[in-house]
């Protein structure tokens, strides 16, 4: 989710720029199931353009019209939305709608935390029930300071209430490395983007290639893999290898054989991965097991895929299962609550 708040932020100084008030939306408490859990969230500019959603699109028409009250006092308010007899499958929504316009100083930490990939903490105060009061709101914890996301409120008018809390550590955004540079590369980096990825792809000097080539990118490096500077440490970052060279996806293993990525995809076949991890052994017999273990080849799910569009979503869906420590099934087989 940190790459749907970033996304807010981004759209909330573009919206600032044109004059624009916004309002911060976030669903702080929930009783029963929903599309969405606590914690989502969305900004409203006060035009009427809404950033985000907080459900599958039946909440956002009430949402817009309890803002406008917002957008003309400043005032923070709670209000609730019943989707179990609304809509028959949804619960009890307890929403924060708040004046959005943090001071200067948290857009320059904030941009920082996000390079450096650090760990950052929002809290919501709230109350469960309809109303607008002045000690509700929500402020984020950076590198143990805390900065309100409203100027019109103080951050000890929260603390040292009896305000109910709701508190994310958000970690770094997703990564994803794609070392390779040829359509289907560009195919996963596309899907990746739209997952919400920080996606970076690495080609060789020698293929005449762009960013532009790549959609959704974040960051094109042209360089061979031994002259990069790798240094994956957090269980946020992937790897995809498909150069479709045998001897260029062992540069890229050599390469990354010091790293910790979460989950490292090899393009091809069985007999590839083999005699790959065999060459990479040979090289360097003192490898980690905890490396070898995070490596899938060949990579994806078996779920029928041809296309490279259909290939990226298998692997796509292989990395969610592996982060998040799934094990694949369909959701009609699945027992109790679907997000368990």
């Amino acid at each position: 989710m940190t790459h749907e708040f970033i996304h807010i932020v981004k759209a909330f100084t573009q919206a600032k720029l044109k004059g624009f008030k916004s309002v911060l939306v976030t669903v702080v408490d929930l009783d029963g199931s929903s599309y969405r859990k606590p914690g989502v969230r969305m900004l409203i500019h006060e035009n009427g353009d809404m950033v985000g959603a907080v459900s599958g699109g039946c909440v956002e028409k009430e949402i817009l019209r309890q803002s406008l009250s917002v957008f003309k006092t400043d005032k923070p308010k709670i209000i609730t939305y019943d989707g179990r007899f609304r809509l028959g499958c949804e619960g009890f929504l307890y929403i924060l709608i708040e004046p959005f316009n943090p001071q200067n100083e948290f857009f320059k930490v904030f941009e920082a935390c996000i390079k450096n990939r650090s760990i950052f903490e929002i809290t919501s105060e709230y109350y469960r029930e309809e109303g607008v009061f002045d000690t509700i709101g929500t402020y984020i914890t950076i590198n143990s300071s805390d900065y309100i996301l409203s100027q019109n409120n103080a951050i000890k008018t929260f603390k040292g209430t009896e305000n109910l809390s709701f508190s994310q550590t958000m970690q770094p955004r997703f990564k994803l490395i794609i070392f390779g540079a040829e359509h289907d590369a560009s195919n996963l980096c596309q899907f990746a983007a739209l997952t919400g990825w920080e996606v970076h792809v690495v080609n060789k000097p020698s293929e005449s290639k762009s960013i532009n080539d790549f959609p959704g990118a974040s960051q094109f490096i042209s360089s061979e893999p031994e002259h990069l500077e790798l240094s994956i440490e957090d269980k946020q970052t992937a790897v995809m290898i498909m150069t479709h060279s045998f001897a260029h996806d062992l540069k890229c293993l050599m390469a990354l054989k010091d790293s910790k990525p979460v989950y490292i995809g090899l393009l091809g076949p069985v007999n590839k991965r083999e005699n790959l991890l065999s060459q990479l052994l040979e090289y360097s017999p003192e490898i980690d097991n905890a490396f070898l273990d995070c490596i899938y080849g060949p990579a994806g799910l078996n779920i029928g895929s041809v296309t490279p569009q259909e290939i990226s979503i298998s692997i796509i869906s292989e990395i969610l299962t592996v982060t998040r420590q799934k094990t694949p099934m369909s959701l009609k087989e699945k027992t109790g609550n679907i997000h368990a």
